[in-house]
């Protein structure tokens, strides 16, 4: 089989499924992306690069004159393919943009793809924290799912990883789309009592037996829940003096609106008092050393909006982490509180501090949530098991079955 990948940050959610079907001599895998750093061995990478944005370009379709630029891109590339004779048996791609026009240069090639999220102006993000959005804010919501709906009508089938995602799309375009999430690699994320995190800055290493309080995200933002994060810390560190507060992630917002000045991190920071002995920003982590920081997690944290379900949650359910989780809807497919993880509202600061503290006191009681949070990984989310499954649609696309 010839497989043509697209995204634009190469792997993405292609990084099991790439390299599998790379280590079958009989396929061919090219893979077309933006990102310049990262090679896989036995991936042709095809790497384009974008035009800038024009600067006068209308404030509804940013968004979409950026997808257009890595369509465009890839489009170039696609042509010098086929020119030179290359014609794949598939494609597979992320609907970031660069999948756009791939249906114009191949018309008679399968295109299957990966479906993240269609913007609502309610019922899940936008408007979750109460600020109802003006009809600007509406319409820019409107042409930012434009490029989303060029691909829904032109693919020929489509994957999303949570039946969440799924009911975000057009009911119409549901047919199309496959529930299949991309999968963890449970011999990867595994509980460890042993082990250590180090925190090198303050020469210090935390282990299973501390007081551990964990929380990553890939940005500090309100979409994740970091302000009641950071003021739940401020309260809970002043009643737990032994407790150690480890924060992954990258100090930025990527979803939603970013502060005009500063960011989140800053202005949380600002506003608490903290003991800066106790609280740990460790950046962004490797996922090796995101495990590590799991394994020695008493309560790990995540809170989000009603939005996209963030890998890290499935990485802490399988290391066997008790999670404190946010009892909105990405959550509750995946969670039952008191049974896999203890859910919270997302806005109560003072149940965030109780049910963290819960957790630090009750560590034996709560192995069976522990236990139970890495069996519903294995049975419903295990790259072992979902793998195969995603082989095997890939070639009933291809097979047009």
């Amino acid at each position: 089989m010839n497989i043509l990948f697209l995204h634009r940050t190469f792997p993405g959610q292609f990084q099991h499924i790439a390299p599998e079907l790379a280590k079958n001599p009989q396929n061919v895998v090219i893979f077309m992306t933006a990102e310049t750093r990262i090679e896989v061995p036995r991936i042709n990478k095809l790497v384009y690069a974008t035009k800038p944005i024009p600067q006068n370009v209308h404030p509804y379709l940013g968004d979409y004159e950026e997808a257009l630029g890595h369509a465009q891109a890839a489009a170039d590339i696609a042509i010098a393919m086929k020119n030179k004779g290359i014609k794949p048996d598939i494609i597979y791609g992320h609907s970031w943009g660069s999948t756009m026009f791939m249906k114009d240069i191949f018309p008679d090639v399968p295109l299957l793809c990966y479906f993240e999220w269609f913007g609502r102006a309610e019922g899940s993000a936008i408007g979750f924290d109460g600020n109802i959005p003006n009809l600007e804010y509406r319409e820019k919501i409107r042409c930012n799912n434009a490029q989303l709906l060029l691909d829904l009508s032109s693919c020929d089938a489509g994957i999303t990883p949570t039946y969440w995602q799924r009911e975000q799309f057009p009911k119409e375009f549901h047919h199309k789309i496959k529930v299949l999430h991309d999968g963890v690699d449970t011999n990867f994320c595994v509980p460890n009592n042993q082990a250590k995190f180090v925190i090198q800055d303050k020469n210090l290493t935390l282990t299973a037996q501390d007081e551990v309080i964990t929380y990553g995200a890939r940005g500090m933002e309100p979409f994740r829940g970091f302000p009641q994060f950071m003021e739940a810390t401020e309260k809970l560190l002043k009643k737990r003096p032994n407790a150690h507060v480890v924060i992954a992630g990258d100090d930025r917002a990527y979803y939603g609106e970013p502060l005009k000045e500063g960011t989140y991190k800053e202005l949380m920071l600002k506003k608490l008092n903290l003991d800066m002995n106790k609280v740990h920003f460790v950046g962004v982590l490797t996922l090796r050393e995101y495990i590590n920081l799991l394994q020695v997690s008493s309560a790990h944290v995540y809170l989000t909006y009603p939005y996209i379900l963030s890998w890290s949650i499935l990485n802490a359910m399988s290391a066997e982490c008790c999670v404190i989780a946010s009892n909105t809807a990405p959550v509750l497919e995946i969670m039952e509180d008191n049974y896999n993880g203890l859910f919270v509202d997302f806005f109560n600061v003072d149940e965030l501090v109780d049910k963290i503290e819960y957790a630090l006191d009750n560590q034996k009681e709560l192995q069976s949530i522990r236990k139970n949070a890495r069996q519903t990984v294995l049975d419903k989310y295990s790259l072992e098991k979902l793998l195969p499954q995603h082989i095997e649609y890939i070639n009933d696309v291809k097979n047009k079955r």
